[in-house]
């Protein structure tokens, strides 16, 4: 996957959060998306993945040298953040059976072999909503790494991870990166340390209006 935007701008009400933004994402690579607090990364990813409209400029996504429409994208990638929701009401291998209905495994992986690699396989049969915040989180993860996309979209893959979680991500994003485009919103060095390119957000911030 190849992901080109072009003067992309996005805006709430009639507030800018970037604006002017070009740039090209190349497939096979891996790239961070950095900024304080509320400047905009998780907007952008969000734009890109699809899930939030831009208020102008283009996207143009690509996959072996086609163009692909917009509104096909989604097939072609998985998305984790931590204001994304799970189905609670499903045990842990229920979930996986659901969401593999849409997006297939890597490496073919059969279900329970996603759960070893997850780390929870004492929690087979338990509901979702008895799992703690970082099981959810690394459930999130397994997920969205172990999806068969080309482009993974990482917000803030941390969030709720002990220093044991945090190694787990770092480990099995390293072992799933090969012919992926992984894009990653972070401003903590541990979650996009794998990067090859930075992208700073606030280079696309307007001037603030006088």
């Amino acid at each position: 996957m190849q992901i080109n935007l072009s003067n992309l701008g996005k805006r709430y009400n009639y507030e800018w959060i970037f604006r002017n933004l070009t740039y090209k994402f190349e497939a096979g690579t891996s790239y961070a998306i950095l900024g304080h607090n509320g400047s905009g990364k998780s907007t952008l990813l969000t734009t890109i993945a699809g899930h939030n409209l831009h208020s102008e400029g283009e996207i143009l996504y690509i996959a072996g040298g086609q163009a692909i429409a917009a509104e096909e994208a989604y097939r072609h990638l998985s998305l984790t953040a931590p204001y994304l929701e799970l189905v609670e009401e499903f045990t842990l291998l229920e979930l996986i059976d659901f969401h593999t209905r849409f997006k297939p495994l890597r490496h073919r992986l059969s279900h329970p072999e996603l759960v070893d690699r997850m780390g929870l396989q004492k929690s087979r049969n338990k509901f979702v909503k008895d799992f703690s915040s970082g099981m959810k989180q690394r459930l999130k993860l397994g997920l969205a790494i172990y999806s068969d996309t080309t482009l993974l979209l990482l917000d803030e893959p941390t969030t709720n991870l002990d220093q044991e979680g945090v190694a787990w991500y770092q480990e099995h994003v390293a072992q799933n990166q090969e012919g992926r485009l992984i894009i990653v919103a972070s401003n903590i060095l541990h979650e996009y340390s794998f990067c090859q390119h930075r992208l700073h957000i606030t280079d696309f911030h307007p001037p603030a209006r006088k």
